[in-house]
């Protein structure tokens, strides 16, 4: 069976990630490392990583390692990175994700025409993208951490007020991790879809990480393909080693 090339850049962009040499195992496998500067997670936590049909693991310490190898291994590798599933084999204090884990190849790509709409570029960290993390949740604005983005934000407006934004953050591996926010007012009109498909940037491995249903299908809408998931676990209260981070960020 040929290799999805989306794969291969997807599982080298996370076996870089994790800092310490680790590979993605054949398919129902799941490789276990210890990486307490792993970015598959916040500082002190499991970090659990599946992409096509496998995943790896970080741990903060042997410890943790040890006892997340064994009772990981009594899980289907389809399992590993669903959070009731962990819960019922560890002790777990508190979870992030699961998040799908989405790509698209610039074949698979579909675009959305602006038709009649006018959008705009702004710098990031601009005031009026602050204004919009505002009209939105605490969580929504979190998950899209605009914040972070390298790139221009793509944005529409209405009465004057970007209603939607979109951009991205270089990663490793020429990976542009995907942002996009809408306001709640603004949502269901296909702007999420439209601000995204001006933030897919030739040349790089478009990445779209998203826990919500809707933001996972404005991805599908542009062709994006989910891959695998994430999960970031912490069990530090029950086992010896570096405090858990409240961050709710993970990656670069």
């Amino acid at each position: 069976m040929p290799i999805n090339p989306l794969l291969v850049r997807a599982r080298e962009l996370w076996e870089n990630l994790a800092r310490v040499p680790i590979s993605f195992p054949p398919v129902g496998g799941v490789s276990v490392a210890v990486s307490p500067e792993s970015e598959l997670c916040p500082v002190g936590w499991i970090g659990v990583v599946t992409l096509g049909g496998s995943a790896i693991v970080t741990a903060p310490s042997k410890d943790a390692a040890l006892v997340v190898r064994d009772e990981l291994a009594t899980l289907p590798v389809a399992a590993v990175a669903d959070a009731e599933a962990v819960r019922e084999v560890l002790s777990v204090a508190r979870v992030l994700g699961p998040a799908a884990l989405s790509y698209v190849s610039t074949a698979g790509f579909r675009p959305v025409e602006h038709g009649a709409l006018t959008g705009e570029q702004l710098p990031g960290g601009h005031p009026d993208l602050l204004s919009l993390e505002r009209l939105a949740s605490h969580e929504d604005a979190a998950e899209a951490a605009l914040k972070e983005i390298d790139s221009p934000a793509f944005v529409f407006r209405e009465h004057g007020q970007v209603v939607a934004a979109a951009g991205y953050e270089i990663w490793p591996s020429r990976t542009a991790h995907i942002s996009v926010l809408t306001a709640p007012e603004a949502r269901g009109r296909g702007l999420a879809r439209l601000t995204a498909s001006a933030a897919v940037a030739a040349g790089l491995l478009p990445q779209w990480r998203a826990r919500p249903p809707a933001s996972r299908r404005v991805a599908a809408a542009l062709g994006f393909e989910e891959l695998g998931t994430q999960l970031s676990i912490d069990i530090t209260q029950d086992i010896g080693g570096a405090p858990g981070s409240t961050s709710s960020g993970t990656g670069p």
